[in-house]
């Protein structure tokens, strides 16, 4: 049966299976408990478009009445009244339908007086509400104290009813039950935090696939009701899941498609090379920046993976702390200044001080001692971190000023997309010839880096600033590759800033998918400078983040199949500190928490140069 096999999948493909086939988003599993409680009945829970609503009712004095208890009835809160009329009004409103699209909706009337003279007087009710007897989309389902299922086939056909899964229904009783409901207190006394332990959880499974198996839909009454309670019935393939928070799980839902991933592209990962013990002094820097990168967005990379992350395999690690001077919380202007200049400045401040004043990069001590360096990105290279190591401005988004300070940076290489700030600027300024003049070989298409044999080239190519879910590929890494090997060529030491810029567009997106795409894609960029390391251990690779992004925290997850559902507190930055990796020469010196400007200190310290 459908369900049955439904109950097998990831919480994740559960819910879009559901959503594809009832033609709606994730709602379609939520189950209105208890719906009248709450402030607005019905229609705080139409709103979020809930797949089932549940109304208790009493007969009272000829009325019914919706109440939890017999003392909490109000002759004024009518079923007729909070229901039926409103209910009824949508479906002609919307054209005999229930919701706009057409999604179902099943009215749970839990019946809390005698069944046998309720029903009837229900019955009676319902012939004055005609839209909602022949509406296609509308299920209405009895539950409580049901008359005996012998009497049923008595009742008009669109009554239906709510059984229990230990009683044996004939084929005609079966046909009129549209769900099947269970207490969950009776399997299990878990509150909704950690697991279940396995002999409950088994008891649980046993049930839902009895159920589905006679072709019905299953929930549980009296379930924890937290995030963790319902992505583990999720998992479990209960059909309903059942709340009194209903906004809260109507939008744990509708994000489900972005904040879910299954990863099938999966990377080696091996462990790093021991390196000569003993070296102190570097005379090669990769450093490599994966903006917005927290240790959430990496251990996400790494159980995307199946358990595997070439960052993880580091040998040194360190904790960055990334204030700016004037906020609490980073941006990549402030922060990246920081690690290229070793001097804190304001949010949106490139390459000055926090009075605006022009600071040099690190490019600029170690062009004095004939480095060659590079900076590549996977994004606008005149953005932010890129900017912070050749350009000069109190506001980040000046680009062409930026575009323009490269021409006196002496950097070698660069490489990244934005290449109008450069060829094609508004002030009509072409920047193609004077590079050439200072003896950079221009090139617009990553395609030809491989013909470039010029010891100086700027890259430009857009498609640099693609994402992985854009076609982007491997570009990080073999751009970086491509640098080494021109670098290699030479006896002059290099420096080489990369960043993956991308990991932080996912995190301001609030997109999983976005977000671990590009998190292994720079994986496989550290997996090739370690390998690079490995081969030439004169040479320090330093791995960060200039700040977190999206306040990413991770609910759920599978290391065998790289699946994993994830939650974002924010769309922008957090004051989080990142992690800081380490290996090859004098990797030992970022062990430690430390501000971010440290990391210019200690890169310079182990090359034994002085700022």
């Amino acid at each position: 049966m459908k369900y049955l096999r439904i109950a097998r999948l990831s919480f994740f493909l559960f819910l879009s299976t559901v959503c594809r086939a009832q033609q709606h988003s994730g709602t379609a599993l939520m189950h209105a408990h208890n719906d009248y409680v709450h402030p607005i009945p019905f229609l705080n829970a139409y709103y979020q478009e809930a797949a089932s609503i549940e109304v208790d009712i009493f007969l009272h004095q000829g009325q019914l009445c919706v109440a939890h208890t017999e003392q909490e009835i109000d002759p004024r809160k009518t079923l007729a009244a909070l229901y039926l009329a409103p209910l009824q009004d949508k479906i002609r409103f919307h054209g005999g339908k229930v919701y706009a699209k057409d999604k179902p909706l099943n009215l749970l009337i839990d019946l809390k007086t005698h069944g046998a003279t309720t029903v009837p007087a229900l019955v009676r009710v319902l012939q004055k509400y005609p839209a909602l007897t022949s509406c296609p989309s509308l299920t209405i389902t009895l539950s409580g104290s049901v008359p005996e299922a012998t009497t049923w086939s008595s009742y008009p056909a669109y009554i239906h009813f709510d059984g229990r899964p230990a009683v044996n229904y004939t084929p005609e009783q079966l046909a009129r039950i549209s769900m099947m409901s269970d207490d969950f207190s009776q399997y299990t006394v878990w509150n909704g935090k950690g697991v279940i332990l396995a002999k409950d959880r088994q008891k649980i499974e046993d049930v839902i696939q009895s159920v589905h198996a006679r072709g019905k839909k299953f929930r549980f009454w009296a379930t924890p009701d937290v995030v963790n309670a319902w992505i583990t019935l999720g998992k479990l393939g209960v059909d309903y899941i059942g709340t009194d928070k209903v906004v809260d799980l109507s939008t744990f839902m509708k994000e489900t498609p972005h904040v879910t991933y299954t990863n099938g592209d999966v990377h080696p990962v091996a462990p790093a090379p021991v390196l000569p013990s003993g070296t102190t002094v570097a005379r090669n820097i990769i450093f490599l920046i994966g903006d917005g990168m927290g240790l959430a967005q990496q251990y996400a990379g790494y159980t995307a993976n199946h358990g595997a992350l070439n960052l993880f395999t580091m040998p040194v690690v360190g904790l960055s702390i990334t204030t700016s001077a004037d906020r609490y919380i980073t941006d990549s202007a402030a922060g990246a200044t920081a690690m290229a200049s070793g001097k804190k400045t304001n949010n949106r401040a490139v390459g000055v001080d926090s009075l605006g004043r022009s600071i040099p990069s690190i490019i600029a001590p170690l062009r004095r001692h004939r480095f060659r360096t590079a900076v590549i990105s996977t994004g606008d290279i005149t953005d932010a971190t890129p900017a912070a190591f050749y350009g000069h401005s109190a506001d980040r988004s000046s680009s062409e000023a930026i575009a323009a300070d490269f021409l006196s940076s002496d950097i070698d290489v660069l490489i990244g997309a934005g290449s109008a700030h450069f060829l094609q600027r508004k002030d009509g300024r072409d920047l193609r010839g004077e590079l050439q003049q200072k003896g950079y070989t221009v090139a617009t298409d990553v395609r030809t880096l491989d013909t470039l044999r010029s010891s100086k080239f700027v890259l430009l190519d857009n498609n640099m600033g693609l994402s992985m879910k854009q076609g982007r590929g491997p570009l990080l890494a073999t751009t970086l590759d491509k640098t080494l090997q021109a670098f290699s060529t030479g006896k002059e030491p290099f420096f080489i800033m990369a960043e993956g810029a991308q990991i932080d567009w996912g995190g301001h997106s609030n997109d999983m998918e976005y977000v671990v795409r590009e998190m292994l894609n720079f994986d496989q960029a550290v997996g090739r400078a370690m390998q690079y390391v490995a081969k030439h251990p004169e040479t320090l690779l330093v791995v960060t983040a200039d700040h977190e992004t999206g306040g990413l925290t991770l609910l759920d997850g599978n290391l065998k199949t790289g699946q994993l559902r994830g939650h974002f507190s924010t769309d922008d930055h957090t004051a989080i500190p990142v992690m800081v990796y380490a290996y090859g020469a004098g990797a030992s010196n970022f062990a430690g928490v430390y501000q971010n400007i440290e990391l210019y200190k200690k890169m310079l310290k182990v090359l034994g140069i002085q700022p």
